[in-house]
C-alpha cells in the first residue's frame, strides 16, 4: 500500500465545539482596529479635528498631536492585550512584512514602562538590505524607512499567546524612492483626485473636495486537505502542481458552481469572516466557484488603499485559518492544470467626498453627460494605455491563467454592454447632438430610456468590462497585490480625465457646453472604437480580430513588463508624480527577475519529483511488468502453459511503453538542467525569454510522460496524491 492511500483513511475534519447563538456581526465590527471612531473616543477634540484636516486637505499635525495621537493609540491597543507593535508595510515582493518592536521603555534598573512616541509612530527603521530594490538602494545600505500611513487605521493581529499592534505605512529608501506597493498607490490617488476635481468643476459641482478610487476585489482560492499538500513537493515550494493527470470528474458537469458548501469548508468561511470582521474588513459574500473546491470571498466597496491593506490581511487570513481546519489555502492562479484556475476580479469605481459615483448615470440630463464624459475617459485610457493594464497583471502564475478557458485573454479590451454601445454608436454617427431638458438625452430616436444603475449585462470573458456604476478588471491574478493595478489603472484615467477636461474647455469656449461635451465625447468613442468589444473573449475569432485591430496580445511577462521601460510611460508616470524613471526601472527588473526565480524554483522542484517520486515509482511498476512477463515466458517453455499470442504481444508492448515513458522523462529532465545553466549564463530578459520559450514547453512535455505514468502505474506504488483525492475531500 502506498503511502498515498494510507493517508485516505486517516482524513477526517476537524472537531469544532458547536455555537449555537453567534455574536451579531454589529457588536463587534472593526473592534481590531484604531478607526476614527475609536480615535475620537480617545482623543481631544483639537487634535481629532487637525487629525481630520490632514486627512482631507493635507495640512500636516504637530508633533505634539502626533505624540497624543501614539499615546492614544498605545493605550487602546495595551487595554485590548497589544504587548508589541509594528510597522506593517507591504514591500516588492507583493507579501506583507513586518518588525516587533515592545512597548516597553527602562526607567530604572529591573523597572519599565509601557511607551509609545509621536517619533516612533511617524517613522521607523526596518532593515532594508534583504527586499528587492532594483538597483535604488546600494547592496551595503541597509536602511529602508518606514512611515505612517494615517488614512489606513492600524489595527491588532491576535495569536494564540498574544496580540500585536500593526500601524500601516509606507516603506522607502533612504533618498525617499519608493520600495514598496502602497506608496505609488497613494500617490496615483492624489493624481486621480486632481484630475476628476477639474472636470467635476467644468460641470458644476464646486463644492466636491475629494474624489477618490474605489475598489472591490473578489478573491478567489482554493482548499485542499494538509495531508495532501504536505506529500506534494510542488504544491509546498512552488503553490502549483507541477504534474498531475487530471481527474476523470473535473468541472464538467458544474455541479460545484454556487452549490451546497461541504460543512468542513463552511467552518472554515465562518471563521474567516469573523476575524475579518473584527479587522473591519467588509466580507459580504461567499460561494463555491466552478472547479472542484475552488471558492470565493468577495468584499464591500471601499477606498482603494483600505481595500488594497484590507484584501492583503484577508488572504494571510485565509491561509492561517485554513490550518486550524486541517487544510491549505491555495492562492496560486493555477494550481491545478485542466480546471479552472484563481483571479481576483478588481472592481474599480470613482467616488467624491459627497457621497456619489462618478460612473452611475443618474437621473438628469447633466449627470448623464458627465457620466459619459467620465466614461469616455476611461475608454481612451485602456485605449492608449493597454499594455500598462497588461504589465500590471504580468507575473508567472499568471501566465497560465490568461488566455485559459476561464480567465480573458491577454488582449485588453473593454466590454460595455448593449445599452451602453448603442448611445455611444448614436453620439459617434451625430444623429443628434442637442441635449434635452425634458429627455434624459435626445438622439433623435425619440425619447430615450433612463440609464439603469446596472446598464449592461455582466461579460465574464472581458478583461475590463462595465458592470454596472463600475469597472472589472478580471485580469488580476489571485495572487497579487492589488496595489499596482490600482495605482496604474488611476494614473491612466487621471491623465484621460485631464484630456477630456482640457477638450471640454476648448469646445465650449463661446458656445453651448452640453453641445460641446456631447462633440468632445463623439471624437473619444470614434478614437476608440477598436477596444471595444461585446462578444466571447474566449473564441479563436476574437484573437484573429483583435489582431485586426492592432490590439497587442502579449503572452510572456518579460514582454509585457516592457511596458514599464518605454519612454512614453515613463513620461506619464513622472508628469503625474507616481512613479520616477528609477522607480519604474527598478520595478521592471525586480519582476523580472522574480519570474526567473520563480521558474527556477518550479523547474527544480520538478526535477526533484521526478527523480525521487515519479521514476521509482515508475521502476517498481517496470520491475513488476517485467517479473510477470518473465515468468509467463518461462512457464510457457518449462511448463508448456498456452498463451494466447496477442495478449503476450500486449503484455510486451505495456512493458516497452512503460521503458520508454521513464526514458523521455530521464532524457528530458537531463535537458532541462542543461537549459537552466544556458539561462543562467544569459541573465535577465534573455533568462526570462529563454524560460517562456524553452523552458515551460520542456516541463510540460515532462509532464505529459509523467501523467501518462500516473495513469498506468499501479496504485501501491504512486505515492504523489492524485488531483481526483485532492480536489474531492472529505
Amino acid at each position: 500500500m502506498s503511502i498515498r492511500q494510507k493517508l485516505l483513511f486517516k482524513i477526517k475534519s476537524v472537531e469544532l465545539d458547536k455555537i449555537s447563538a453567534p455574536k451579531k456581526v454589529s457588536s463587534y465590527f472593526g473592534e481590531n482596529t484604531f478607526s476614527i471612531e475609536t480615535m475620537q473616543k480617545h482623543l481631544s477634540k483639537e487634535t481629532f479635528e487637525a487629525f481630520k484636516t490632514w486627512m482631507a486637505e493635507g495640512k500636516t499635525i504637530s508633533m505634539e498631536q502626533a505624540n497624543e495621537i501614539a499615546n492614544a493609540m498605545k493605550e487602546w491597543a495595551i487595554a485590548k492585550g497589544a504587548t508589541y507593535y509594528t510597522h506593517w508595510f507591504q514591500p516588492m515582493t507583493g507579501l506583507t512584512a513586518e518588525k516587533h518592536d515592545s512597548f516597553i521603555s527602562i526607567t530604572a534598573p529591573g523597572k519599565v514602562i509601557e511607551k509609545f512616541s509621536g517619533n516612533k509612530l511617524i517613522q521607523g527603521e526596518p532593515d532594508a538590505s534583504s527586499f528587492p530594490s532594483g538597483g535604488i538602494r546600494a547592496t551595503f545600505e541597509a536602511r529602508g524607512y518606514t512611515a505612517w500611513d494615517p488614512s489606513s487605521p492600524a489595527f491588532i493581529i491576535e495569536s494564540t499567546l498574544g496580540k500585536t499592534l500593526c500601524i500601516p505605512t509606507i516603506f522607502i529608501s533612504y533618498h525617499g524612492e519608493a520600495l514598496d506597493k502602497k506608496l505609488p498607490l497613494l500617490r496615483s490617488d492624489e493624481a486621480l483626485n486632481k484630475a476628476a476635481l477639474g472636470l467635476l468643476k467644468l460641470f458644476g459641482h464646486k463644492e466636491v473636495k475629494k474624489v477618490f478610487s474605489t475598489c472591490g476585489p473578489e478573491q478567489e482560492y482554493f482548499l485542499i486537505d494538509k495531508n495532501y499538500y504536505n506529500l506534494r513537493q510542488d504544491l509546498v515550494m512552488t503553490g502549483r502542481t507541477l504534474v498531475g493527470a487530471p481527474s476523470p470528474k473535473g468541472q464538467q458537469l458544474e455541479d460545484q458552481y454556487f452549490g451546497t458548501i461541504k460543512e468542513r469548508v463552511i467552518n472554515f468561511m465562518f471563521e474567516v469572516a469573523e476575524e475579518a470582521y473584527k479587522l473591519g474588513i467588509p466580507v459580504m459574500t461567499r460561494h463555491n466557484e466552478v472547479a472542484p473546491h475552488q471558492y470565493e470571498f468577495a468584499p464591500i466597496f471601499e477606498e482603494s488603499n483600505i481595500a488594497a491593506d484590507h484584501n492583503q490581511l484577508l488572504m494571510e487570513l485565509m491561509k492561517k485559518i485554513a490550518l486550524r481546519h486541517g487544510m491549505v489555502c491555495l492562492l496560486h492562479e493555477k494550481p491545478f492544470a485542466g480546471i479552472n484556475g484563481s483571479g481576483k476580479h478588481l472592481n474599480w469605481s470613482l467616488a467624491d467626498d459627497k457621497g456619489d459615483n462618478l460612473l452611475n448615470p443618474g437621473q438628469t440630463p447633466e449627470d448623464n453627460l458627465q457620466f459619459l464624459a467620465v466614461l469616455a475617459a476611461v475608454l481612451r485610457a485602456v485605449y492608449l494605455h493597454s499594455d500598462l493594464l497588461r504589465a500590471s497583471v504580468a507575473m508567472a502564475g499568471n501566465e497560465h491563467r490568461l488566455g485559459a478557458n476561464e480567465a480573458p485573454p491577454a488582449i485588453i479590451s473593454v466590454f460595455l454592454g448593449a445599452q451602453l454601445t448603442e448611445i455611444l454608436n448614436m453620439i459617434e454617427k451625430g444623429i443628434k447632438s442637442k441635449v434635452s431638458k425634458s429627455d434624459i438625452i435626445d438622439l433623435g430616436l425619440g425619447r430615450l430610456p433612463k440609464f439603469n444603475k446596472d446598464t449592461t449585462d455582466r461579460n465574464r470573458t472581458s478583461p475590463f468590462a462595465f458592470t454596472g456604476a463600475k469597472f472589472e478588471f478580471r485580469a488580476v491574478g489571485s495572487s497579487q497585490n492589488i496595489s499596482t493595478p490600482i495605482a496604474i489603472i488611476n494614473t491612466i484615467i487621471a491623465e484621460s480625465l485631464d484630456y477630456v477636461a482640457d477638450k471640454i474647455k476648448k469646445a465650449s469656449a463661446g458656445k453651448d457646453f452640453n453641445t460641446a461635451v456631447l462633440k468632445v465625447i463623439a471624437e473619444i468613442v470614434k478614437e476608440t472604437k477598436d477596444i471595444r468589444f461585446e462578444g466571447n473573449n474566449y473564441a479563436e475569432e476574437w484573437v484573429k480580430e483583435a489582431k485586426k485591430r492592432s490590439l497587442p496580445n502579449v503572452a510572456a511577462t518579460y514582454e509585457a513588463l516592457e511596458a514599464l521601460t518605454k519612454e512614453k510611460n515613463i513620461s506619464l508616470f513622472e508628469k503625474y508624480k507616481v512613479f520616477s524613471k528609477e522607480e519604474l526601472i527598478a520595478r521592471y527588473h525586480i519582476w523580472i527577475h522574480m519570474y526567473n526565480l520563480t521558474l527556477e524554483i518550479e523547474a527544480n522542484t520538478l526535477k526533484e519529483m521526478v527523480n525521487a517520486s515519479v521514476v521509482p515509482a515508475g521502476y517498481k511498476y517496470e520491475k513488476l511488468l517485467a517479473s510477470t512477463l518473465h515468468e509467463l515466458v518461462n512457464l510457457k517453455k518449462t511448463a508448456g502453459l498456452s498463451l494466447d499470442a496477442a495478449a503476450l504481444k500486449d503484455k510486451k508492448e505495456h512493458l516497452s511503453e512503460i521503458v520508454s515513458k521513464i526514458f523521455y522523462v530521464r532524457r528530458n529532465t537531463l535537458e532541462m538542467d542543461k537549459l537552466l545553466d544556458k539561462a543562467h549564463k544569459a541573465g535577465g530578459e534573455k533568462c526570462a525569454e529563454i524560460y517562456f520559450k524553452e523552458l515551460k514547453p520542456l516541463m510540460d512535455h515532462i509532464r505529459k510522460h509523467v501523467d501518462q505514468l500516473e495513469c498506468v502505474v499501479s496504485d501501491d506504488a504512486w505515492d504523489l496524491p492524485k488531483y481526483r483525492e485532492m480536489l474531492f475531500i472529505k
